[in-house]
């Protein structure tokens, strides 16, 4: 059976990609920076993104001894964050565990966000920047991919925080997506092993538009 870590991976889109790969037969170990939210892992990469180090390591020991898969999809959004959260959780401890992947092997995927994609020269928050750092970091590891490191990205559309996000989804091609389908992009970037540096929109056509 192999093993994923998907941090962030107790609530919303984290745990809908826990919850699709468990049933694809992926024994899953998840990180939460929140004690009570039930995670196999705990660790704040908002204080120190080089604990991804130990998340790394812990969650090694509980697949017994190697990670075969990793899924970067923990963030910090905006509100009261500082730039040093944002860049820890959404840039620096990615940028570790990608590291930690390519000198160990696994598959990598990062979740982005739709924003990122074609807005060259447009006006970005805080948030946009890290996730377009991001990016540029799936783009850069794909290109030291081999047959057993390779990085790819989701990058969703409005499904992610807060909740009534919906609500400001504004003009869409296709359907709304749902959590569940950025689980099935993820699991298929994972699980095939000829697909590295893509960049997959889950956002039903949002970033055409």
């Amino acid at each position: 059976m192999k093993t994923v870590l998907v941090t962030g991976g107790t609530k919303r889109i984290g745990a809908a990609i826990a919850k699709g790969l468990r049933e694809r037969g992926w024994r899953v170990v998840t990180s939460s920076h929140r004690k009570d939210a039930g995670a196999d892992v705990t660790c704040d990469f908002a204080a120190d993104p080089f604990a991804a180090d130990k998340v790394y390591e812990e969650a090694s020991r509980l697949a017994g001894g190697r990670l075969d898969a990793i899924v970067n999809n923990a963030a910090v959004y905006a509100g009261d964050s500082g730039i040093d959260a944002l860049s820890g959780v959404n840039m620096e401890a990615p940028r570790r565990l990608m590291a930690l992947a390519e000198a160990n092997g696994g598959s990598v995927v990062n979740i982005l966000d739709t924003r990122v994609l074609g807005e060259a020269g447009a006006e970005m928050s805080a948030y946009e920047m890290t996730k377009a750092a991001l990016l540029l970091l799936t783009r850069e590891y794909a290109t030291r991919s081999r047959p057993d490191f390779r990085v790819n990205a989701v990058a969703p559309g409005p499904v992610l925080a807060p909740e009534n996000v919906h609500e400001k989804a504004g003009r869409l091609l296709a359907a709304k997506p749902t959590p569940e389908d950025v689980a099935a992009a993820v699991a298929f970037l994972l699980e095939t092993a000829s697909v590295t540096g893509a960049v997959v929109p889950v956002d039903g056509g949002r970033h055409l538009l």
